[in-house]
C-alpha cells in the first residue's frame, strides 16, 4: 500500500531557498565546486597543477623499464605517450568513482602469471593524491594493468612470443 506524507509548503520553500542559496554561492566562488567528490579533469584550467603523475616501471623489459613523468592539461613531461596517457586515466576520471582503484575484495581471479613486471603510481590527479602499486600476478592484476595502458606500457604475458 503506498502511503503519502504531506510537507507543509513553507518548508519546502525554504530547502528550495537553501539549494539556490548554495549554488549561487558556487557560482560566485568557482574553486569551491571542486572538493574531495567532485575530480577535476585536465580540461579543467584549475587541475592543471594538481593532474601530475610520476610513474616507475621496474621489470617490464629494457625499452619500458624508467621512470617517467606526466603532466595533464596540457599533455606533457617524460612519459613516452603523454597524450595516450592522460586519456586512458581521463577515461575513468568520474565524479564517484576512483581512476586508480584496486581489484575489489572478493574478486575471483584465475591463477595466471603475467610476468614480473610491477608499475608504481603517485602523484596528484583530480585534486587528490595517488599512489598506487601495479603487479601482473594474476588475472584481474593483468586486466588492471592492461586498463591502464598506455599509462603503463604494454606488456605481453611470459611464454608468448
Amino acid at each position: 500500500m503506498l502511503q503519502v506524507t504531506r510537507v507543509p509548503a513553507a518548508r519546502l520553500l525554504g530547502a528550495a531557498a537553501l539549494s539556490v542559496a548554495s549554488l549561487a554561492a558556487l557560482s560566485a566562488h568557482p574553486a569551491a565546486a571542486t572538493g574531495p567528490h567532485t575530480p577535476a579533469t585536465a580540461a579543467d584550467p584549475g587541475a592543471r597543477a594538481t593532474n601530475h603523475l610520476t610513474v616507475t616501471v621496474r621489470d617490464a623489459g629494457p625499452d619500458a623499464d624508467g621512470t617517467y613523468e606526466l603532466s595533464c592539461g596540457p599533455a606533457g613531461g617524460t612519459h613516452p605517450d603523454p597524450a595516450g596517457a592522460c586519456a586512458v586515466v581521463e577515461r575513468d576520471t568520474r565524479w564517484g568513482q576512483e581512476a586508480f582503484a584496486p581489484v575489489p575484495e572478493g574478486s575471483v581471479c584465475t591463477m595466471q602469471y603475467g610476468g614480473p613486471a610491477t608499475a608504481h603510481v603517485t602523484g596528484f590527479w583530480a585534486g587528490r593524491p595517488v599512489d598506487v602499486t601495479y603487479d601482473r600476478r594474476d588475472g584481474c592484476e593483468i586486466s588492471r594493468w592492461d586498463h591502464m595502458v598506455p599509462l603503463l606500457p604494454e606488456v605481453g604475458s611470459p611464454g608468448r612470443s
